[in-house]
């Protein structure tokens, strides 16, 4: 089984994209989940289809970046 069938079985969009590297200094998108600052400040305020549109965007630039 690939990763990313594994990953699209196993989360939800409830699920942070977190993957404890987070870094927003040089700019304002995380280069561990992709997320913008906000996104990851609000994220548990968020809906689920705004989640679902995150998680849509972060994985079409090629986040989240799992160590592996």
């Amino acid at each position: 089984m690939t990763q990313e069938a594994d990953d699209n079985r196993s989360l939800t969009p409830s699920d942070s994209p977190c993957v404890a590297v987070c870094s927003t200094l040089y700019d304002d998108i995380c280069r561990g989940c992709g997320r913008t600052a906000m996104e990851v400040a609000n994220w548990v305020f968020l809906s689920e289809d705004e989640k679902r549109a995150v998680w849509a965007r972060i994985k079409a630039q090629g986040y989240p970046k799992r160590k592996g």
